[in-house]
Protein backbone atom coordinates (compact mmCIF):
# COMPACT_ATOMS: atom_id res chain seq x y z
CA UNK A 1 0.00 0.00 0.00
CA UNK A 2 1.38 3.34 -0.92
CA UNK A 3 0.37 6.71 0.66
CA UNK A 4 0.92 9.47 -2.29
CA UNK A 5 1.56 12.47 -0.21
CA UNK A 6 2.99 14.73 -3.02
CA UNK A 7 1.59 17.35 -5.37
CA UNK A 8 -1.66 16.38 -7.67
CA UNK A 9 0.56 17.02 -10.95
CA UNK A 10 3.15 14.22 -9.37
CA UNK A 11 0.41 11.89 -8.52
CA UNK A 12 -0.46 11.37 -12.18
CA UNK A 13 2.83 10.14 -12.87
CA UNK A 14 3.05 7.89 -9.32
CA UNK A 15 -0.59 6.24 -10.72
CA UNK A 16 0.85 5.72 -13.74
CA UNK A 17 3.95 3.72 -12.26
CA UNK A 18 1.47 1.62 -10.12
CA UNK A 19 -1.54 0.97 -12.36
CA UNK A 20 -0.14 -2.60 -13.29
CA UNK A 21 0.86 -3.84 -9.97
CA UNK A 22 -0.68 -5.07 -6.79
CA UNK A 23 0.00 -1.94 -5.27
CA UNK A 24 -3.13 -0.29 -3.37
CA UNK A 25 -2.75 3.91 -4.04
CA UNK A 26 -4.44 6.19 -1.40
CA UNK A 27 -3.87 9.21 -3.15
CA UNK A 28 -3.67 12.26 -0.36
CA UNK A 29 -3.54 14.69 -3.55
CA UNK A 30 -6.17 16.65 -4.91
CA UNK A 31 -5.72 14.67 -8.36
CA UNK A 32 -8.35 12.57 -8.02
CA UNK A 33 -8.02 9.84 -10.07
CA UNK A 34 -9.38 7.69 -7.98
CA UNK A 35 -12.97 7.72 -6.74
CA UNK A 36 -13.46 10.15 -3.80
CA UNK A 37 -13.18 8.71 -0.41
CA UNK A 38 -14.74 10.36 3.34
CA UNK A 39 -14.01 7.29 5.67
CA UNK A 40 -17.71 7.95 7.92
CA UNK A 41 -19.72 8.52 4.14
CA UNK A 42 -18.68 5.87 1.80
CA UNK A 43 -15.17 4.16 2.96
CA UNK A 44 -17.21 0.73 2.85
CA UNK A 45 -18.49 1.32 -0.70
CA UNK A 46 -14.74 1.34 -2.06
CA UNK A 47 -12.62 -1.58 -0.66
CA UNK A 48 -12.14 -2.95 -3.87
CA UNK A 49 -10.31 -0.13 -5.49
CA UNK A 50 -6.84 0.11 -6.58
CA UNK A 51 -7.11 4.23 -5.91
CA UNK A 52 -8.99 5.87 -4.02
CA UNK A 53 -8.99 9.64 -3.52
CA UNK A 54 -8.37 11.68 0.20
CA UNK A 55 -10.18 14.87 -1.75
CA UNK A 56 -8.69 17.66 0.41
CA UNK A 57 -8.34 18.51 3.98
CA UNK A 58 -11.50 20.85 3.83
CA UNK A 59 -13.58 18.30 2.32
CA UNK A 60 -12.17 15.72 4.40
CA UNK A 61 -13.96 18.12 7.07
CA UNK A 62 -16.93 19.39 5.73
CA UNK A 63 -17.87 16.79 3.34
CA UNK A 64 -19.60 15.21 6.09
CA UNK A 65 -22.01 17.37 7.51
CA UNK A 66 -23.39 17.83 4.31
CA UNK A 67 -23.80 13.97 3.74
CA UNK A 68 -24.94 14.04 6.94
CA UNK A 69 -27.52 17.26 6.15
CA UNK A 70 -28.20 15.41 2.80
CA UNK A 71 -29.53 12.16 4.91
CA UNK A 72 -32.12 13.83 6.19
CA UNK A 73 -33.46 16.47 3.70
CA UNK A 74 -32.44 17.20 -0.74
CA UNK A 75 -29.69 19.93 -0.59
CA UNK A 76 -29.82 21.59 -3.36
CA UNK A 77 -26.89 23.89 -3.00
CA UNK A 78 -23.53 23.28 -0.44
CA UNK A 79 -20.74 25.90 -0.06
CA UNK A 80 -17.73 25.56 2.51
CA UNK A 81 -15.16 27.52 3.59
CA UNK A 82 -11.76 25.95 5.12
CA UNK A 83 -9.39 28.25 6.39
CA UNK A 84 -6.52 26.92 7.66
CA UNK A 85 -3.22 28.09 9.27
CA UNK A 86 -0.40 29.95 6.38
CA UNK A 87 2.19 28.14 8.50
CA UNK A 88 0.59 25.01 7.93
CA UNK A 89 0.27 25.16 4.11
CA UNK A 90 3.14 23.83 2.14
CA UNK A 91 4.48 24.18 -1.33
CA UNK A 92 2.19 21.18 -2.62
CA UNK A 93 -1.21 23.40 -1.24
CA UNK A 94 -0.10 26.38 -2.46
CA UNK A 95 0.83 24.63 -5.83
CA UNK A 96 -2.66 23.09 -5.74
CA UNK A 97 -5.32 25.93 -4.88
CA UNK A 98 -7.15 25.36 -8.23
CA UNK A 99 -7.48 21.80 -8.05
CA UNK A 100 -8.24 22.02 -3.92
CA UNK A 101 -11.40 23.77 -5.35
CA UNK A 102 -12.17 21.68 -8.39
CA UNK A 103 -11.90 18.68 -5.96
CA UNK A 104 -13.41 19.51 -2.88
CA UNK A 105 -16.65 21.32 -5.05
CA UNK A 106 -17.42 17.98 -7.10
CA UNK A 107 -16.69 15.69 -4.18
CA UNK A 108 -19.47 17.76 -1.81
CA UNK A 109 -21.82 17.01 -4.71
CA UNK A 110 -20.83 13.09 -5.50
CA UNK A 111 -19.88 12.06 -1.83
CA UNK A 112 -21.86 14.77 0.24
CA UNK A 113 -25.07 14.32 -2.17
CA UNK A 114 -25.21 18.03 -2.53
CA UNK A 115 -26.88 19.21 -5.92
CA UNK A 116 -24.27 21.75 -6.85
CA UNK A 117 -21.33 22.14 -4.49
CA UNK A 118 -18.47 25.09 -3.93
CA UNK A 119 -15.32 25.35 -2.23
CA UNK A 120 -13.16 28.66 -0.95
CA UNK A 121 -10.17 27.97 0.59
CA UNK A 122 -8.43 30.79 2.81
CA UNK A 123 -4.77 31.19 4.20
CA UNK A 124 -4.78 33.01 7.44
CA UNK A 125 -1.59 34.89 8.21
CA UNK A 126 -2.57 35.05 11.73
CA UNK A 127 0.35 35.19 14.27
CA UNK A 128 0.08 33.13 16.71
CA UNK A 129 -1.51 31.03 14.19
CA UNK A 130 -4.92 29.82 14.26
CA UNK A 131 -6.27 26.16 14.24
CA UNK A 132 -8.43 25.38 11.65
CA UNK A 133 -11.96 26.25 10.90
CA UNK A 134 -14.59 25.29 8.19
CA UNK A 135 -18.24 26.91 7.40
CA UNK A 136 -20.51 24.67 5.85
CA UNK A 137 -23.94 26.42 4.15
CA UNK A 138 -26.92 24.12 3.04
CA UNK A 139 -30.02 25.24 1.38
CA UNK A 140 -32.46 22.56 1.57
CA UNK A 141 -35.84 21.77 0.98
CA UNK A 142 -38.23 22.54 4.05
CA UNK A 143 -36.87 19.99 6.57
CA UNK A 144 -37.65 18.73 9.99
CA UNK A 145 -34.52 20.59 12.05
CA UNK A 146 -34.31 19.00 14.78
CA UNK A 147 -33.50 15.91 12.59
CA UNK A 148 -30.73 17.58 10.61
CA UNK A 149 -28.99 19.04 14.01
CA UNK A 150 -28.91 15.21 15.72
CA UNK A 151 -27.75 13.64 12.17
CA UNK A 152 -24.78 15.91 11.88
CA UNK A 153 -23.69 15.98 15.58
CA UNK A 154 -24.16 12.18 15.32
CA UNK A 155 -21.48 12.62 12.10
CA UNK A 156 -19.66 15.03 14.25
CA UNK A 157 -19.32 12.53 16.79
CA UNK A 158 -18.17 9.61 14.13
CA UNK A 159 -15.38 11.69 12.43
CA UNK A 160 -14.04 12.28 16.14
CA UNK A 161 -13.88 8.76 16.49
CA UNK A 162 -10.15 9.07 14.48
CA UNK A 163 -9.90 12.96 14.59
CA UNK A 164 -10.72 13.77 18.82
CA UNK A 165 -9.52 17.27 18.11
CA UNK A 166 -12.65 17.83 15.09
CA UNK A 167 -15.95 19.76 16.87
CA UNK A 168 -18.78 21.72 16.40
CA UNK A 169 -18.01 26.16 17.31
CA UNK A 170 -21.88 26.31 18.18
CA UNK A 171 -25.04 24.54 17.52
CA UNK A 172 -26.50 24.18 14.36
CA UNK A 173 -28.14 27.36 13.03
CA UNK A 174 -31.45 27.65 10.30
CA UNK A 175 -32.41 30.66 8.85
CA UNK A 176 -35.92 30.60 6.85
CA UNK A 177 -35.12 31.29 2.75
CA UNK A 178 -39.00 32.82 1.71
CA UNK A 179 -39.51 32.60 -2.24
CA UNK A 180 -37.67 35.85 -2.93
CA UNK A 181 -34.78 35.91 -1.20
CA UNK A 182 -31.37 35.99 -3.20
CA UNK A 183 -30.22 32.76 -2.07
CA UNK A 184 -32.69 30.81 -4.10
CA UNK A 185 -30.82 31.99 -7.02
CA UNK A 186 -28.27 29.48 -5.80
CA UNK A 187 -29.96 26.66 -6.54
CA UNK A 188 -30.14 25.83 -10.73
CA UNK A 189 -32.80 24.50 -12.51
CA UNK A 190 -35.54 24.35 -10.16
CA UNK A 191 -37.97 27.17 -9.49
CA UNK A 192 -38.07 29.55 -6.35
CA UNK A 193 -39.49 28.05 -2.53
CA UNK A 194 -39.49 27.91 0.97
CA UNK A 195 -36.10 26.99 1.94
CA UNK A 196 -33.91 26.31 4.70
CA UNK A 197 -30.36 27.61 5.38
CA UNK A 198 -28.63 25.49 7.24
CA UNK A 199 -25.03 26.74 8.81
CA UNK A 200 -22.83 24.56 10.78
CA UNK A 201 -19.28 25.87 11.62
CA UNK A 202 -16.53 23.30 12.92
CA UNK A 203 -13.15 23.67 14.05
CA UNK A 204 -10.05 21.29 13.83
CA UNK A 205 -7.38 21.03 16.35
CA UNK A 206 -4.51 18.73 15.67
CA UNK A 207 -3.65 16.19 17.96
CA UNK A 208 -0.08 17.95 18.39
CA UNK A 209 1.95 14.77 18.22
CA UNK A 210 4.22 15.48 15.39
CA UNK A 211 2.64 18.48 14.00
CA UNK A 212 1.86 21.85 15.58
CA UNK A 213 -1.76 21.61 16.96
CA UNK A 214 -2.66 24.48 14.89
CA UNK A 215 -2.48 21.95 11.95
CA UNK A 216 -5.59 20.47 12.30
CA UNK A 217 -6.20 20.23 8.42
CA UNK A 218 -3.00 18.30 8.17
CA UNK A 219 -4.05 16.03 11.42
CA UNK A 220 -7.43 15.30 9.29
CA UNK A 221 -5.80 14.62 5.99
CA UNK A 222 -3.30 11.99 7.25
CA UNK A 223 -6.21 10.57 10.07
CA UNK A 224 -8.67 9.90 7.43
CA UNK A 225 -5.98 8.34 5.34
CA UNK A 226 -4.92 6.36 8.20
CA UNK A 227 -8.45 5.14 8.69
CA UNK A 228 -8.65 4.45 4.65
CA UNK A 229 -5.19 2.25 5.21
CA UNK A 230 -6.42 0.45 7.87
CA UNK A 231 -9.94 -0.31 6.17
CA UNK A 232 -8.23 -1.71 3.41
CA UNK A 233 -5.56 -4.20 4.84
CA UNK A 234 -8.18 -5.39 6.83
CA UNK A 235 -10.94 -6.50 4.05
CA UNK A 236 -7.69 -7.65 1.68
CA UNK A 237 -6.07 -9.86 4.70
CA UNK A 238 -9.93 -11.09 5.19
Amino acid sequence: MVFDATSAAAHITNAARLRDTQVRLVDLTPAAIGPYVVPPVNLDTLLDAPNVNMVTCGGQATIPVVAAVSAVAPVRYAEIVASISSRSAGPGTRANIDEFTETTARAIEVVGGAGRGKAIIVLNPADPPLIMRDTVLCLVDACDTGAVAASVTAMVARVQQYVPGYRLKQEVQFRPVGVGDPANDLVSGLPRSERVMVSVFLEVEGAGHYLPPYAGNLDIMTSAALRVGERLATAVLA
